[in-house]
């Protein structure tokens, strides 16, 4: 138990140190960006409030809770620090919100403001950024949310239940944990609202509405159509939702408009579908599935079977 106690004690106060070095760092960065660009932009008036607001956010906030906290390590007040800690964790959440419409502004006003894209330019080239720049900067804090999660957690395992310390941190790793879920859902739909967007792009005319509330993207590939009378094989290109599934053809390619896009063919929801493997089941060269509309079955193949197996797991998945 001694030992166990003393291996415990050792891995905790490596942890603590690498904890503290770390915030030193994350704290020297955000430093720069308050320092050499929010208090002078202020100060200076080269951008509206509003707009200092939108590109900044709470980042100023999330600067003094990160130096609180880097003076509660330093006196090794653990348990008092991560209290503080954690009724600042909040602004992590509003903070990644934020970062979309925050890049979006400063792009803004880089092509618009001259004043402050010859301000930007100047500050980027002082010593203390090493050639970093506004940009590499402000993700910092989500970056250092993840951290947290995993110091916290190997904090917490290496600490005796018994101790005065160990239900702080346990609340901790809680709060961190929730956070960074939220974190992780904001990117997460960010990412969907994209691809759903280059997909959109993608289709000629705007017939087929991509842009849905609670549409998720899934997949996207080539797939032959096994016609039911003997034609030949046909080439299409279907698309995955959490709700529907599409399949498109390639424009002709002296299209003046649309040679390079997709003309969607059909739009298959996926609340009555039923999805079944013909062959594929074998190490056999590909596959084929088959797939039951209310008034419709598609037979797909694919020579490749690790291709019709992932197919098969995504659409069986989508439709449940």
């Amino acid at each position: 138990v001694e030992e166990q106690r003393a291996r415990w004690e050792r891995k905790r106060s490596r942890t603590a140190k690498e904890l503290l070095e770390t915030e030193h760092k994350y704290f020297e960065q955000l430093d720069l960006v308050v320092t050499f660009f929010v208090t002078i932009l202020k100060a200076k008036g080269t951008l509206k409030p509003a707009v200092l607001e939108t590109i900044f956010g709470p980042l100023e906030s999330i600067y003094l809770a990160s130096h609180v906290l880097s003076l509660h390590l330093e006196r090794g007040n653990l348990g008092p620090g991560l209290e503080n800690f954690c009724q600042n964790l909040e602004l992590y959440g509003h903070y990644a919100e934020n970062l979309e419409q925050a890049n979006k502004t400063l792009k803004e006003q880089l092509r618009k403001n001259k004043s402050f894209r010859r301000f930007k330019k100047l500050q980027e080239t002082r010593t203390q950024f090493q050639g970093r720049k506004l940009e590499d900067l402000l993700p910092l804090p989500l970056q250092r949310l993840h951290q947290y999660k995993h110091f916290l957690r190997d904090l917490l395992e290496n600490t005796s239940p018994d101790s005065a310390e160990y239900q702080k941190l346990a609340k901790a790793v809680k709060s961190v944990s929730e956070v960074s879920r939220w974190v992780q859902d904001i990117i997460h739909k960010r990412e969907n609202s994209l691809q759903l967007l280059r997909v959109q792009k993608l289709l000629k005319g705007q017939k087929t509405q991509l842009l849905t509330p609670g549409r998720w993207y899934i997949r996207e590939g080539w797939l032959l159509v096994v016609p039911s009378k003997g034609e030949e094989l046909k080439r299409r290109m279907f698309f995955l939702f959490s709700d529907i599934f599409i399949a498109t053809k390639p424009c002709h390619p002296l299209h003046p408009l649309s040679s390079n896009k997709l003309a969607c063919q059909a739009v298959y929801p996926l609340h009555q579908c039923v999805v079944d493997k013909v062959f594929g089941h074998t190490q056999s060269q590909g596959g084929l599935l088959s797939l039951s509309f209310p008034h419709k079955t598609l037979l797909l193949m694919s020579s490749d079977q690790q291709d019709i197996n992932d197919w098969y797991r995504s659409l069986t998945t989508a439709v449940r």
